[in-house]
């Protein structure tokens, strides 16, 4: 077909004896704009791979008719230098000075897109990357004329780039028009229409069951009823006088058998499967009475001999949850750190507890389980603790991995749950959306909503910041002021 730049056919992809995801037949046309979604584990990196020809796949051909740029999501920057001008617009500083985590991320899209390709595939861009750094990439693949196949879980990028969503599911992929606002709107519609179809299926199946019943119990009254005449009329032929009632008892019980049947070869409509609110207990000897539990007093901070902020003043509410964004540098980690240090400059009350999450992979060496880990750390019930690592998703047996297995995502989700379940009272939270998709994304936004206490936390993922806080404050030209 004309304007085909990759054809998926008959792919089938295995990992060990385990079947990632097949499909029949997918294509991608020029100025295609698709996002790829899917939980951690679903294989929207494995897909990404196998268009880019850096995986082969157990069954099938994937027909590739375009050149293309691959950009990976671990993946540290190229030797090529980038340009200069682009970096500029990216506010990258002296190559030579070294570079964060985010830096590192907005030279390798300057070097994507220094030159033209037909098609980009691009693995999580937005990962370290600020808010400035996400806008840049935004503006360049709004204006970029070409083929687009993106993996996200930045929902608001996904609105704004993308109008078709392929969505890993159940080991196929699922496809929807439109952007993630679209997509998710299509999936509650389909989850209404289960519902529906659940409902008709529950009145159906009773209405039959019921007549099915309702016969049986007639054949077992007309076979009554012929044992109590059969006695009343001996010396007359029983077979002669009973033949009738018993051709209709039969009848009765065959055409019982056949309801029974078509309950049988009914086709069962699971009910939609909701997760219930996850709400965290606080105890009353954790309770503060001060309204501001941290507050700035002419505060200054550096990062050597950078200014980051100076004699700043700012109150921070108890009970609330605080975002605190700008640029990368600008010193949101530090201010964190600073925080949790009780440095000179703040005023912090003394029965404060902290707990505090950073941007590390939380990997332990140990071989016990994710469940008895989380029992040692806090004093609810193992029932309580069960739903809230289903609500993070460590479903089934995965409550039973243990810690030196799990994935850098697992560790991650393992450690938040960790800190909502102890007992602090003020949760610091150094970017905890990075690394996680976006269904688990959505479990910690009701994490938030459910947590008793206060949390000030660092993101750049705006769609998280709209649906978690309650009070927003930016970090710029050395002060910190609410937005």
């Amino acid at each position: 077909m004309q304007n085909i730049q990759f054809e998926i056919k008959d792919v089938e992809l295995t990992y060990l004896d385990r079947e990632i995801f097949s499909i029949g037949r997918l294509a991608i046309h020029f100025m295609d704009r698709i996002g790829i979604v899917g939980p951690n584990g679903s294989g929207k990196t494995s897909l990404l791979r196998l268009l880019a020809g850096e995986l082969e796949p157990a069954k099938g051909k994937i027909h590739r008719h375009a050149g293309f740029a691959y950009l990976k999501q671990m993946e540290t920057p190229g030797e090529e230098a980038p340009d200069p001008k682009v970096l500029g617009k990216l506010q990258v500083p002296d190559l030579e000075e070294g570079i964060s985590g985010g830096e590192q991320t907005k030279i390798k899209i300057a070097q994507l897109l220094a030159d033209y390709n037909e098609a980009l595939l691009i693995d999580e861009p937005t990962t370290h990357l600020d808010q400035q750094g996400i806008r840049y990439l935004r503006r360049e693949l709004e204006n970029y004329y070409g083929t687009l196949v993106l993996i996200s879980h930045d929902r608001k990028l996904l609105d704004q780039l993308v109008t078709t969503i392929w969505e890993i599911r159940d080991g196929e992929i699922h496809v929807y028009s439109g952007n993630y606002t679209d997509y998710e709107e299509q999936k509650l519609l389909e989850e209404r229409q289960q519902q529906d179809a659940h409902e008709q299926y529950l009145k159906e199946k009773a209405r039959l069951e019921a007549a099915a019943q309702d016969k049986m119990q007639k054949a077992a009254k007309m076979m009554k009823g012929e044992k109590a005449n059969a006695r009343k009329k001996q010396g007359v032929n029983r077979m002669f006088a009973t033949k009738p009632k018993d051709v209709s008892q039969k009848s009765m019980q065959k055409s019982a058998k056949a309801v029974e049947k078509r309950l049988e070869q009914m086709e069962k409509v699971d009910a939609v499967q909701h997760e219930r609110p996850i709400s965290f207990h606080s105890s009353k000897a954790l309770e503060l009475h001060h309204s501001f539990p941290v507050m700035g007093n002419q505060l200054t901070l550096k990062a050597g001999e950078k200014i980051l902020l100076k004699e700043v003043r700012f109150q921070f509410p108890l009970g609330k949850k605080i975002a605190i964004t700008g640029a990368n540098g600008s010193g949101k980690s530090t201010l964190l750190q600073a925080i949790y240090q009780r440095r000179e400059g703040l005023e912090i009350s003394p029965k404060v507890e902290f707990g505090l999450f950073e941007q590390l992979a939380y990997q332990e060496k140990s071989d016990e389980t994710v469940l008895n880990s989380l029992k040692k750390t806090t004093d609810y019930e193992e029932g309580f603790l069960r739903s809230v690592l289903h609500a993070m998703y460590f479903k089934g047996n995965g409550i039973y991995k243990q810690l030196r297995y799990l994935s850098g995502g697992e560790a991650i989700r393992l450690q938040l749950c960790r800190l909502f379940l102890g007992s602090y009272h003020v949760l610091l939270l150094d970017e905890p959306t990075n690394f996680l998709d976006i269904q688990t994304t959505k479990a910690l936004e009701s994490f938030f909503e459910g947590y008793p206490g206060t949390i000030i936390f660092v993101s750049h993922d705006a769609a998280f910041i709209e649906k978690a806080a309650d009070h927003v404050y930016e970090i710029k030209n050395n002060n910190i002021i609410e937005k």
